[in-house]
């Protein structure tokens, strides 16, 4: 018992300690709206000068991994390391304007992956390990460590989030909302009628692992819509055959979470035409980006505070564990730590959406 007292003590006291100065903030200059999305989020958290590290990359979301060495990785290792960063820097933060996608080849093991989950590897490129590529993903060290706080050297890595939406103004709430988010109201869980299996025990176990008044768990065929005061959202989105819409309708409450088993929801921070609506894999002429189903943007849009989504297939067994992820964000950590327990593998499709110094107090 008093070893477990102490593990506590020791979480909550690291996860205290961690402020504005252990985030670099990257900004393209190449951008304006980077550059805007940058300044404000600096000014707003406190994020010190010598923490913002400006890029000059193609404006661009998709880029080849040469690009992506060059002119995206390369002026953030130097920034951290000409800045004496390099260990005080836990997380990263990317806006809308910075690279999106490292092109390549699909599949397993493929080299495809998502800009922001590459630069979690910065860390311990920085420190001599091998530039990782062609090879599928990697596990994530973090991944499940329930009982240890997020530090350098112990996991190696930085945890990158991004704050990126459809404009400005979208990006603009949504940081505004992370300063002042509140700890009440309830997850909504919604299975879909015929999920696969795994994801549902997922699902089910998000239900059993959070405190019963702050849980809304559906088993049924409907799409739960327009639910009142919800701090986070789970569901299977477009895969959901009964799903028609581009959103669920939420009341979401400043700092509310969220994540979809959805393989192309961060494909793109392009707004679509208004009338365009989800669809499926059958009608191409329908696709936006290239894809029928949901877009994160479209909820930041509507009110979340954070969430999380992929540029390419991640394959179900790589996307976040929503079992993982509430948990941890209702007792105490930041955002950025709560998606990063949940996802099992780095150098992939994943994107994490939004302050990663947000928690509920």
């Amino acid at each position: 018992m008093g070893r477990v007292l102490a593990l506590l003590v020791a979480l909550t006291a690291a996860l205290r300690a961690q402020g504005p100065a252990n985030v670099l903030v990257v900004v393209n200059d190449r951008v304006s709206v980077s550059k805007s999305i940058g300044e404000y989020y600096a000014r707003k958290r406190g994020v010190p000068l010598e923490n913002v590290c400006h890029i000059a990359a193609p404006g661009e979301q998709d880029i080849p991994r040469q690009s992506y060495l060059r002119d995206v990785a390369a002026p953030i290792a130097t920034c951290l390391r000409s800045r004496n960063l390099v260990e005080q820097v836990l997380y990263i933060v990317t806006t809308l304007g910075v690279p999106l996608r490292v092109i390549g080849t699909g599949d397993m093991g493929g080299d495809q992956a998502a800009v922001d989950s590459e630069l979690t590897l910065l860390y311990s490129e920085i420190h001599g390990a091998p530039v990782h590529a062609n090879a599928g993903n990697i596990p994530n060290p973090f991944y499940s460590q329930k009982n240890s706080p997020f530090a350098h050297p112990k996991f190696p890595i930085y945890l990158v989030t991004r704050l990126a939406a459809y404009d400005f103004e979208d990006v603009r709430k949504m940081i505004d909302r992370a300063q002042h988010p509140v700890n009440r109201g309830k997850v909504v869980v919604d299975l879909r009628n015929s999920g696969d299996p795994l994801g549902d025990e997922w699902l089910k176990n998000t239900a059993i692992f959070l405190p019963k008044d702050r849980v809304v768990l559906d088993e049924t065929a409907k799409v739960v819509t327009n639910q009142s005061d919800v701090i986070g959202y789970a569901s299977w989105g477009s895969n959901d055959k009964n799903r028609k819409t581009r959103t669920v309708k939420m009341q979401w409450l400043p700092g509310a979470i969220m994540t979809e088993f959805v393989s192309t929801n961060a494909r793109t921070f392009t707004r679509p035409p208004a009338n365009w609506n989800i669809s499926d894999w059958g009608t191409p002429q329908l696709h936006f980006f290239g894809s029928p189903q949901t877009m994160v943007a479209d909820y930041i849009e509507e009110g979340v505070t954070g969430t999380s989504g992929h540029v390419n297939e991640p394959y179900l067994g790589l996307n976040p564990r929503p079992d993982i992820l509430f948990p941890a964000y209702l007792k105490g950590r930041n955002l950025a730590e709560s998606y990063y327990l949940s996802i099992p593998g780095l150098s992939w499709q994943n994107v994490v959406l939004g302050d990663p110094l947000c928690k509920l107090e």
